[in-house]
């Protein structure tokens, strides 16, 4: 008997998009209506029913295009909402030209904008429904995926808890084949007997869709028979690697030619088009920032320091950048000349400190020639901020994986700065934040998140932030 498959993602796909197509037509007309008796109202061109149609007709094709992900068994509401964006975004500007070289409206007009605005709120809300709609049907017993386990390791125990955790994922383990019973393995997993039963299991229960194969490699021969038998019987089938008595947290597979590995992490600054975006923005937003706002500052900085203190306006320090490479760093100088400026961490109530030091730290400004630092290439605008030498040589031989944040560029800004560890490090902990954020973000980066920090920073400066001293 063979397991039977149905068509329950395509039409939920279909289905939802036609939905979409509807609930974009009809926002689209309730706002030509609420905007009748305003300059908005002349914005269309064209009669509005055949600009609806239009509309409508742009954003199935779109939606269709950058795809639904509501339907996997395991994906996150950001996940969603990102398909959302990406399909309103595409939408927006594929029906916004043509409408505009059609001469059906002014795409450029604020009624159009506030229609996107509009449509993407509608839009997550009612994709986040329908997950949630399809999350309690599968918890009900529909659509449900059989899956069996092959080998009771380490691993395999873990998936089974992974699989089985909601219910709203859709998965039913039936049970485990191995050599021998596992007390360890969970009660409710039933031993279903040894490897070699497999294929006659699958005979006769048709309807199992996921076999997950955790077998030493020594049984290559039960494992290559398993993957024919599979291949020709439509049953998924998933090799899991026996990793876990060295290896306890994720792992990612890559492949390079024809020959698999596993790497410890992503790492989206490894692609070549994301180095190249990341560089343009940093060389863009550095050149303009340096030629219009920098010279301003500067003048304004060198007479107040000048005033108030003596010594250079420039304070210049080696830090460790990119694969551990010292480079120096520069910024406003907020201390009295001191001999323990590239030992001594900076402290809130510290001696070393000038009044106007203090309001340059609180405000960030301090921090402004590192642009200069950005346009030399030695740092990024967004990334793990750079440490003292020293502070690298002693930190890295007390927390695990603190090498890892340089990997990327250092940055003027970082996601631990904005989410509450910026400052001094009084204890270790607060050093071992600091890393988890960094790595976090090194193996979170996308262009978006990097916007949102620089929002983060210029929203934190304009408030105030208790740790910046």
């Amino acid at each position: 008997m063979k397991p039977r498959y149905n068509g329950y993602n395509s039409w939920l796909i279909l289905f939802i998009v036609i939905c979409e197509t509807l609930i974009t037509g009809g926002l689209f007309y309730i706002l030509f209506l609420a905007t009748e008796d305003t300059p908005w109202h002349n914005t269309l061109t064209a009669p509005h029913m055949q600009v609806i149609l239009t509309v409508m007709l742009c954003y199935f094709v779109s939606a269709m295009q950058i795809g639904v992900v509501l339907y996997r068994r395991n994906v996150y509401s950001y996940q969603i909402l990102a398909k959302v964006f990406r399909a309103t975004l595409f939408f927006g500007v594929f029906a916004g030209i043509l409408l505009e070289l059609g001469g059906f409206m002014n795409s450029f007009s604020t009624f159009y904008l506030t229609f996107l605005f509009l449509l993407f709120i509608c839009l997550s809300v009612f994709r986040i429904t329908m997950r949630w709609a399809v999350k309690r049907y599968r918890s009900r017993g529909g659509n449900v995926r059989y899956v069996v386990l092959v080998g009771s390791s380490e691993n395999n125990r873990e998936l089974y808890y992974e699989l089985t955790s909601q219910s709203g994922a859709g998965y039913k383990v039936v049970g485990y084949f191995d050599f021998l019973p596992n007390s360890a393995f969970p009660q409710e997993c039933r031993y279903l007997g040894q490897p070699q039963d497999v294929e006659e299991y699958l005979e006769k229960h048709g309807n199992t869709h996921y076999l997950y194969c955790c077998l030493p490699s020594k049984e290559h021969v039960i494992i290559r028979s398993l993957i024919n038998y599979c291949e020709n019987h439509l049953v998924h089938f998933y090799s899991v690697p026996n990793i876990y008595n060295y290896l306890h947290n994720r792992v990612y597979f890559n492949m390079m030619g024809n020959v698999p590995f596993l790497s410890l992490r992503p790492d989206p600054l490894s692609k070549i088009s994301n180095q190249i975006l990341k560089r343009t923005f940093d060389i863009v937003f550095s050149l303009l920032f340096l030629c219009t706002l920098f010279p301003f500052i500067l003048i304004i900085v060198t007479i107040v320091t000048k005033i108030t203190m003596p010594g250079p306006v420039f304070f210049k320090q080696k830090r460790n950048g990119l694969n551990d490479k010292e480079f120096y760093c520069y910024k406003f100088r907020s201390m009295k000349v001191n001999a323990q400026a590239d030992t001594l961490q900076a402290t809130k109530d510290d001696p070393r400190k000038t009044r106007w030091g203090n309001i340059m730290r609180k405000t960030n400004i301090d921090e402004l020639p590192q642009f200069i630092n950005v346009l030399l290439g030695d740092m990024s605008i967004v990334g793990p901020r750079p440490h003292m030498l020293k502070h690298t040589e002693e930190y890295s031989k007390l927390i695990n994986k603190y090498m890892v944040r340089h990997f990327v560029k250092p940055g003027i800004t970082g996601w631990s700065q904005v989410t509450g560890f910026r400052g001094e490090t009084k204890e270790l902990k607060d050093m071992e934040g600091r890393v988890r954020g960094d790595i976090w973000y090194i193996e979170h980066w996308t262009f978006g998140l990097d916007l949102f920090i620089i929002y983060k920073t210029v929203a934190n400066a304009l408030h105030g932030e208790k740790n910046a001293y």
